[in-house]
């Protein structure tokens, strides 16, 4: 198959219904911005409403803002908002915390409610931050849990068995953007008498997700890659209604207290999703995750994937066509149906050649050994980017103008 050429992409773009969405988003000039799968840009009206917030809210309401701007309020609607987009039932979840905190949380909970279970199933491959919180679950529970990781999905079947209480996965992986089948994976964990807990940091605002649909059990996510909630923004936490009343998570902290302005001396559960939040939200990155949100009620999610899959697609072939035979091995799945919005090639100096790649303003990252890894937004990637991007790439890798000493250097984040 012949890869299209610049003049065809281009009238794919003029006729792109979500092509209006770009200029919702502060994009510097001359750069291809091919990393919101990392972090997302910023959106316009995150810059204003974070702006009010400072000087309105905080700086003439002071603390009554807590009260008349709906401070308080902000970790359940902003999870509100979230859940629309990730198919959640209604008050199922709450913006809190960092995905680290909140996988502790939802991962303690399903231990509880599996008691006589020790065993965590998860993936070699799964994010690291998601297995350093088994382990350090495990060793604070002392009660011989364990932690069984497979190599690739099709040894799930054979991990399950009777004494494993959890199954946690992430929906995407976010090396190879493998994406797993959701609801096949759930009922499978289920029919083992597990649970399912999902991490979707690299799924909401990418891929259509179905956690109710799918009777997923538990989830968590960040809210500053696709959602463009801006830099650590707050994550998120679901849990499923059948399980609320019953789930218990041990951060209990004041905002998880029934009463939190009784200041009891001892706690007390409040009731449902609320549970799972623990201290004081932090109201101006709540803020602009909140106001990050709000460009999502007019998002068609079956339109984005439509053209996440071109995107991805296009790349792939471009790069296949155009870079043959110069060292670049596709590392995410061929299949669009098993692929998120993120396409890998691994390369064995991959380093350098990100990072030449970013000196020309074509912004990818890098995951160590050696993957070159380019996130796919729709909302603000056009197919002409993904055009000279690759021509970027080729001339690069022709060149070997990556092969530098300043391309060599590693920065603390890749």
């Amino acid at each position: 198959m012949t890869a299209p050429d610049r003049s065809a992409l281009a009238a794919r773009d003029a006729t792109d219904p979500l092509a209006r969405f770009r200029e919702f988003f502060e994009l510097p000039e001359g750069v291809i911005y091919l990393d919101g799968n990392s972090l997302g840009p910023l959106p316009r009206i995150v810059r204003e409403r974070v702006a009010k917030c400072v000087s309105e809210e905080w700086g003439d309401g002071l603390i009554r803002s807590w009260n008349d701007a709906g401070w308080v309020e902000l970790p359940e609607t902003v999870g509100g908002k979230i859940g629309k987009l990730i198919g959640a039932e209604p008050e199922s979840v709450v913006a809190t915390d960092s995905t680290s905190v909140n996988l502790f949380k939802v991962l303690s909970a399903a231990l509880v409610l599996r008691p006589e279970r020790k065993i965590v199933v998860s993936e070699k491959s799964n994010f690291p931050t998601d297995l350093y919180m088994v382990e350090g679950l495990k060793e604070l529970l002392g009660k011989g849990h364990e932690l069984r990781l497979i190599e690739n999905p099709s040894e799930l079947p054979g991990a399950l068995g009777p004494n494993v209480a959890a199954v946690m996965l992430t929906h995407v992986n976010y090396r190879s953007g493998y994406m797993h089948d959701m609801a096949a994976v759930t009922r499978a964990v289920h029919g083992a008498g597990a649970l399912a807990i999902w991490d979707l940091a690299h799924s909401a605002g990418a891929v259509p997700v179905d956690l109710s649909g799918a009777k997923a059990d538990f989830a968590v996510g960040c809210g500053y890659k696709y959602l463009n909630g801006g830099p650590g923004a707050p994550a998120f936490a679901y849990v499923a209604p059948r399980h609320q009343d019953e789930a218990r998570q041990p951060l209990t902290g004041w905002f998880s207290h029934k009463a939190p302005f009784a200041f009891d001396h001892r706690f007390e559960a409040t009731d449902g999703i609320k549970r799972f939040l623990c201290g004081t939200p932090p109201v101006l990155a709540m803020t602009a995750l909140d106001a990050a949100l709000d460009l999502w009620a007019e998002v068609d999610m079956a339109a984005l994937r439509e053209k996440s899959v071109a995107l991805t697609e296009c790349f792939i072939e471009l790069v296949e066509e155009r870079c043959a035979g110069l060292g670049l091995t596709l590392a995410s799945p061929r299949d669009a149906a098993r692929r998120g919005s993120q396409v890998s090639f691994a390369h064995e100096n991959g380093y350098p050649v990100m990072q030449a790649l970013i000196a020309r303003g074509v912004i990818g990252d890098f995951r160590a050994p050696d993957l070159l890894r380019f996130g796919f937004t729709p909302l603000y990637t056009r197919f002409t980017d993904v055009f000279d991007a690759v021509g970027h790439l080729e001339e690069i890798l022709r060149t070997r103008s990556w092969d530098r000493p300043e391309f060599h250097a590693r920065a603390a984040v890749t």
